[in-house]
C-alpha cells in the first residue's frame, strides 16, 4: 500500500514536535497536525508562561522585601488592582517564541494547522477538515486537559484553569486555588506575591502530600509567611455566587469567598475526539495503552507524552517521543524501554522542590533496604552568606552508594536533580560524585557534601579504621 506519508504526527506538543522535526531531519515525509496551538499546554499554557509569572512576582518580592516595603513574614501587601498587569508582557513573550524561535523548526514538515482535529478512519489513516490523510507510522501526541470535577456550582462559576488562566487582563483581588500539586502550589505562590489574597484548599493534611513530609513543612510554612492560606481536609460541598463573588462551601461547614477560583486538580484523557476505535487502539481512563517501547496496541501507532498516562511532564513528552521515533526504525534488541529512564522534576516554588528516582513512602512500600544520606542549605556557608539556608538534599542509596530515589529542596534545585538524574540512569555511585570536583560555592557543591557525607559514614566501621590504619603505615 502506498502511503503519503512515513510519518504522521498528531498534535504539536513537546512529544509531537520532538517527532515532526526529528523525523524531517532524518530525511522522512511528515505530516504533522495541530489544532489549535503549536507547542501544546507547555510553551501556550503551561510550563513557559508559569515560570514567566512566577519569575515576576518572586521579582516583585524581592524588591518589596529589600526595599523594606514586605518585611518577611509580613502578610500585607500591595492591592493586585494598584500593580501593572503581568499578562500582556507574558503574551508578548509567546508570540514572539511563536512566531521567531517555534515555527521555524517545521520548514521540513507539513503542516496541518488549526484545521480541526484528527480523526481516525482507519488504522493508517485520519481525516482532518475533510482531508484524508494515510502515513506508514501515526504518532498520538494530543496530550490531556484540565480535570474539572462535577462539585454542583463550579462549572457555573466559570473556573480558571491553566488553559485560560493566562488570559486574565489584571491580578484578582482575591483566589481559591483548587489542588497541592505542582501547579497549584506554583501559582498560589505566584498570585500571593502579586499582590492577590490567596486561599488554598485540598482534600490531603498537607502539600505535594506524596513527598517526604519536611518537604510539606517548609512549604507550608513559606507559603503561610506570605499571606497564603491553607484549608486542609476540605471535602468540597457546593459552590455558590456570593454578591458577585464565588463561594465555596466545604462539608464541614466552612466556607470562603474569592473573585476568583482557580482549578488544579490533575489532569484528564478525552479518546472521543480521535475515535480511537476505528483505528483499533485499546485505552482507558488514563490514557492510551502502551509497551515499553510506546507502541499501542496497533504496533504502527505510537503514543507518546501525557496521552498516555504514564508521566505528566513536558520533558518526559519530548523524551518519549524521541524514543518512539528511535524504536519505530530499530529491530528489537535494539528497541529502548521508556520506563527505564528516570524521570526527573521540579516544582518551581521558593524554595524549589526536585525529585528523581523512589520517593521514600516508595521505598517503604517496596522494604527494600537503604541508607538515607542528608545534607542541608543551613550547614552550608554559601547558602547562609546568600540567604537561601532553607532546604535540604536527601538521597536514599543501597550499601554501595548506588542512587534509588533523591529529593532536593531549595535554591537551585531543579538544576541540581539533574546531575542525580544522570548518576541514578548510569548507576554511577556515590563514591564517583565523591571524586568529581564541583564549582564552588554554587549550591550544586552541596550534591558532592551529600557523596562525602555518605564516605565519612562508612568510614565508621571499625574493619575498615583498621584498613586504613594498615595502609598508612606501610604506605609510601
Amino acid at each position: 500500500m502506498a502511503y503519503d506519508f512515513d510519518v504522521l504526527v498528531i498534535g504539536l506538543g513537546p512529544a509531537g514536535m520532538a517527532v515532526a522535526v526529528m523525523a524531517s531531519e532524518m530525511g522522512l515525509s511528515v505530516c504533522a497536525v495541530e489544532k489549535e496551538h503549536v507547542g501544546g499546554e507547555c510553551m501556550n499554557v503551561g510550563c513557559i508562561p508559569s515560570k514567566a509569572l512566577l519569575r515576576m512576582a518572586k521579582a516583585r518580592a524581592t524588591v518589596e522585601r529589600l526595599s523594606g516595603g514586605l518585611p518577611e513574614g509580613c502578610k500585607e501587601t500591595t492591592p493586585a488592582s494598584a500593580l501593572p498587569s503581568p499578562f500582556a508582557r507574558i503574551a508578548e513573550s509567546l508570540d514572539f517564541i511563536s512566531r521567531h524561535k517555534t515555527m521555524g523548526m517545521f520548514n521540513k514538515v507539513e503542516l496541518v494547522y488549526r484545521q480541526g482535529a484528527a480523526r481516525f478512519t482507519g488504522s493508517h489513516e485520519v481525516t482532518v477538515g475533510g482531508r484524508r490523510i494515510s502515513a506508514r507510522r501515526i504518532f498520538i501526541c494530543t496530550g490531556t486537559s484540565p480535570a474539572v470535577p462535577d462539585i454542583p456550582g463550579l462549572r457555573a462559576c466559570a473556573p480558571l484553569t491553566n488553559e485560560n488562566l493566562f488570559q486574565l487582563e489584571a491580578v484578582p483581588e482575591s483566589m481559591l486555588v483548587l489542588g497541592s500539586g505542582a501547579i497549584a502550589c506554583e501559582m498560589a505562590q505566584a498570585f500571593a506575591r502579586l499582590g492577590c489574597k490567596v486561599t488554598m484548599a485540598f482534600r490531603g493534611k498537607g502539600l505535594l502530600w506524596r513527598e517526604d513530609p519536611e518537604v510539606a513543612a517548609i512549604l507550608e510554612q513559606r507559603f503561610e509567611q506570605e499571606g497564603v492560606t491553607l484549608l486542609r481536609n476540605a471535602a468540597m460541598q457546593s459552590f455558590s455566587d456570593d454578591n458577585g463573588a464565588i463561594r465555596l462551601t466545604l462539608e464541614d461547614g466552612r466556607s470562603v469567598t474569592a473573585e476568583k477560583v482557580l482549578c488544579a486538580l490533575g489532569r484528564r484523557f478525552d479518546p472521543a475526539p480521535l475515535d480511537l476505535g476505528a483505528a483499533g487502539v485499546a485505552w482507558n481512563t488514563r490514557g492510551i495503552l502502551v509497551d515499553k517501547h510506546l507502541r499501542t496496541s496497533q504496533p504502527h501507532i505510537y503514543a507518546c507524552g501525557d496521552v498516555n498516562g504514564e508521566y505528566q511532564f513536558s520533558h518526559a513528552a519530548m523524551h518519549q517521543g524521541m524514543l518512539a521515533l528511535m524504536n519505530c526504525m530499530s529491530p528489537l534488541p535494539f528497541k529502548r524501554n521508556f520506563r527505564r529512564f528516570p524521570v526527573p522534576w521540579t516544582v518551581f516554588t521558593e524554595p524549589q522542590v526536585s525529585r528523581v528516582g523512589l520517593s521514600l513512602e516508595q521505598l517503604a512500600e517496596t522494604g527494600r533496604k537503604y541508607d538515607l544520606v542528608q545534607a542541608r542549605y543551613g550547614d552550608y556557608g554559601a547558602a547562609i552568606a546568600e540567604g537561601v539556608d532553607t532546604g535540604f538534599i536527601k538521597a536514599a542509596v543501597t550499601g554501595r552508594g548506588h542512587i534509588l530515589g533523591v529529593t532536593i529542596v531549595g535554591e537551585g534545585s531543579g538544576e541540581m536533580i539533574n546531575e542525580w538524574a544522570m548518576a541514578l540512569q548510569n548507576r554511577i555511585s556515590l563514591f564517583r560524585i565523591m571524586m568529581q570536583q564541583h564549582s564552588f560555592p554554587t549550591m550544586g557543591f552541596l550534591s558532592k557534601r551529600v557523596a562525602e557525607t555518605w564516605m565519612m559514614q562508612k568510614m565508621r566501621s571499625p574493619k575498615l579504621q583498621k584498613l586504613c590504619r594498615f595502609l598508612y603505615r606501610f604506605g609510601s
